[in-house]
């Protein structure tokens, strides 16, 4: 059983040359692949236009194997670190393998599904979408912009990565289990929402604070939105600005 280190350290080599923040979208996209059972490996990251024009030849001018892409050097979001390929590494730690209907780690779901669909979570582009040539172990990440742009020497702009790093401690952020400490503030609260419901109680809740309600009861620290009192409405409202009703799901 590989850790998630070990798994990293075989893509390691080909994610260098990427550009920084794809770089980071793809191994994230390792890790949270990792966490569903899925072991991700990167085979393509960053070519050179000559790189790019020797796969461009192969299956042309007499080459009988098959072709492999269509774009030519300077023609590929590989060339300018935008782009990287992966395939599947089985359980034995060695094996690589590019099946999309396989299914590793028996959960009825094949493995490749899995990739792509976490990919598409990071806001990535999957080359198994296109049209025409689908390219199956492609993921990419062009920002609106087209290979001339990039060949022009247009880059995205800051704004745009801030984008795709605030995506990533989104996801991060959803995923990560309530701490003891979280627990444990979220039972005082519960306790205090008990407190404050037997005083004071409203006979409606205020509009101002229906939403706020909405989102308590969801996360399971209401029983009932009604028969609050005024401090009650106006500490679940504040409380829900704070987002501490959305986050993670408020399993407790």
């Amino acid at each position: 059983m590989l850790t998630l280190e070990q798994l990293r350290k075989k893509s390691e080599q080909r994610l260098n040359g990427l550009h920084p923040v794809f770089k980071q979208v793809m191994e994230e996209l390792i890790e949270r692949c990792y966490a569903r059972g899925v072991w991700v490996l990167i085979t393509q990251g960053l070519r050179t236009y000559a790189e790019q024009d020797a796969l461009y030849a192969q299956g042309r001018n007499g080459d009988k194997r098959p072709k492999v892409t269509k774009a030519r050097g300077g023609y590929s979001n590989h060339n300018f670190g935008f782009a990287a390929d992966f395939a599947l590494l089985l359980r034995d730690g060695r094996t690589v393998s590019w099946d999309t209907l396989k299914d590793d780690d028996k959960n009825s779901l094949p493995d490749w599904s899995e990739v792509v669909e976490e990919a598409k979570r990071l806001g990535l582009e999957w080359g198994g979408d296109w049209r025409s040539f689908k390219d199956m172990p492609h993921l990419q990440m062009t920002f609106g912009l087209s290979t001339a742009d990039f060949r022009a020497g247009k880059r995205p702009t800051q704004s745009q990565l801030n984008t795709i790093l605030a995506k990533i401690n989104s996801l991060k952020m959803e995923d990560e289990p309530m701490t003891a400490e979280e627990k444990a503030a979220f039972k005082a609260l519960q306790k205090r929402v008990i407190a404050l419901e037997s005083a004071n109680k409203l006979t409606k809740v205020p509009a101002w604070a229906e939403q706020a309600c909405i989102n308590a009861k969801a996360a399971g620290v209401l029983d009932t939105m009604n028969d609050g009192s005024y401090d009650f409405y106006r500490l679940v409202t504040l409380l829900d600005r704070t987002g501490v009703f959305t986050k993670g799901g408020v399993a407790l």
